[in-house]
């Protein structure tokens, strides 16, 4: 199956503790490369977020993550005060003061400051947690189904360059014969031309060495076995992006020997015509997992 490496998926949620938002987006990348913004009552669940990327089957791309939580409890913060300790305080203040001859005044705020006597009461984050889980699972799987679908909008690009390549190969083989015999007659007329005395073992011996330098029947059979192993990839469930990309350059350096061998202006043209279209798929290959 073809997956792309470019996605994006976002879910929400709501519970008593608040809304909470995931989005993930995947641009390509080498290796899978996972980044968190996380809210800090959320820190724990990286290690987790991360084993779920791999369980859901994600191999290669840069995965920015970002969680957000709003809290249903926003605007009405409250604090708790010590009541022992904002005593113990005034009193000491007091005490201090009766010790002064200008003593000054202390004021509620004072108290407030001291550390110990007013603190904020620490929020219970488990339900969150366990709904941020939830919530991160259910968009991952929705990224993968994304890729997916991304990925499979491809197979008609590759279907359809595969085929005119094979066809582009069909037809320089089947010229091969006609070529080469069309060869033959042109060395013939330039040794006539040359007034040169047509011994046929010399000519027998150049149409051998014209024959190996001009042989391409080798490059032909490496680029049909080479689209046969791309369109076998294509049908593959794991991850084939590197294995195309491979197989990209293989096809390639085979277009190009072809391309430096060819000594007839069609085959020098099919070969221009298959670089051009293992390049419109080599573009497309960079951006699958």
């Amino acid at each position: 199956m073809i997956r792309s490496m470019t996605a994006f998926a976002r879910k929400d949620t709501r519970g008593d503790w608040g809304t909470l938002t995931c989005e993930i987006r995947t641009v390509n990348h080498r290796y899978l490369e996972p980044s968190f913004r996380l809210p800090e009552a959320f820190r724990e669940l990286e290690n987790r977020f991360r084993e779920e990327l791999r369980k859901k089957g994600l191999k290669r791309g840069k995965v920015d993550i970002s969680m957000r939580l709003q809290s249903a409890e926003q605007g009405e913060q409250s604090f708790e005060i010590n009541e022992t300790v904002a005593k113990a305080v005034n009193e000491a203040a007091n005490h201090i003061n009766r010790m002064l001859d200008n003593p000054a005044h202390i004021n509620s705020l004072d108290i407030l400051r001291w550390p110990g006597v007013l603190s904020v009461p620490e929020q219970d984050y488990s339900a969150a947690r366990h709904a941020a889980a939830d919530l991160f699972a259910e968009t991952v799987t929705e990224l993968v189904q994304v890729r997916e679908r991304e990925g499979e909008r491809l197979r008609p690009l590759f279907e359809d360059r595969l085929s005119t390549m094979a066809n582009l190969v069909v037809d320089v083989r089947a010229r091969l014969p006609e070529l080469l015999a069309a060869q033959e007659k042109s060395l013939r007329e330039r040794f006539e031309k040359a007034k040169v005395d047509l011994d046929p073992e010399r000519v027998a011996q150049e149409m051998v060495m014209l024959a190996q330098k001009s042989d391409v029947a080798e490059e032909l059979d490496r680029l049909e076995a080479h689209i046969s192993e791309v369109t076998d990839t294509l049908k593959g469930n794991d991850a084939i992006g590197r294995r195309l990309d491979f197989l990209m350059q293989e096809l390639n350096r085979e277009a190009n020997t072809l391309s430096s061998k060819s000594f007839d202006a069609g085959v020098t043209r099919a070969a221009v015509d298959l670089k051009v279209l293992i390049e419109q798929m080599r573009e497309q290959v960079q951006n699958i997992e």
